[in-house]
């Protein structure tokens, strides 16, 4: 059963896709100069649902950094 959930829009419509506690959900938005993944997991130790977002390079371009972190709904 899917713990995460996401939706993605663009020229050809809306794709969604689903993660699991286990698997968990990254997501990447590109254009030329970079992108950002986010990535969401669970943390079984904190009994929370977490997020991770970083600015990552794309085709050569940008750097990798961390933008923020935490937990979702707080």
């Amino acid at each position: 059963m899917a713990h995460f959930y996401s939706t993605t829009t663009g020229r050809a419509g809306t794709a969604t896709r689903c993660g699991t506690k286990d698997s968990g959900l990254t997501t990447t938005a590109a254009g030329w100069p970079g992108a950002i993944n986010v990535y969401l997991s669970y943390d079984e130790k904190e009994d929370k649902d977490i997020y991770l977002v970083y600015q990552i390079p794309w085709k050569g371009k940008g750097e990798q950094r961390l933008l923020a972190t935490g937990f979702l709904g707080e």
